[in-house]
C-alpha cells in the first residue's frame, strides 16, 4: 500500500525482474477516493521487450492513511482508447 498519491503505480516487478513498466499517469481525482489514469507496458518474456502501450483506470481509497486499489479498468487496445476520446469529446462538445 501507499501513503500518498505520488506514490501509486502499476509498475510491477516479480524478484529484480520488471514484468510492467509504467510510462505515464494522470491524476483524475484527488481525495479519499483517487482515479488514476496510466498508460504502461508488459513485458513479453518471450523477447524479453515490452510490448505496445497499454491503459488503465484505476481507483484507490484512503483507509488509516493508505491508499489500497479499489477496482480497474483495463482498456484493451489502442482502438478501444480511440474509441473512448471520440465518445468523450462528442458528448463535452454538445
Amino acid at each position: 500500500m501507499s501513503e500518498s498519491v505520488e506514490e501509486l503505480t502499476v509498475s510491477y516487478h516479480e524478484g529484480e525482474l520488471m514484468t510492467v513498466k509504467e510510462l505515464d499517469k494522470v491524476v483524475l481525482s484527488k481525495g479519499a477516493w483517487t482515479t488514476i489514469l496510466f498508460r504502461y507496458q508488459d513485458l513479453d518474456r518471450k523477447t524479453g521487450e515490452f510490448g505496445p502501450d497499454k491503459y488503465t483506470i484505476r481507483r484507490y481509497q484512503k483507509r488509516n492513511g493508505e491508499y489500497g486499489q479499489r477496482s480497474k479498468f483495463n482498456i484493451s487496445s489502442r482502438d478501444q482508447a480511440q474509441q473512448i476520446v471520440t465518445a468523450l469529446s462528442g458528448w463535452l462538445n454538445n
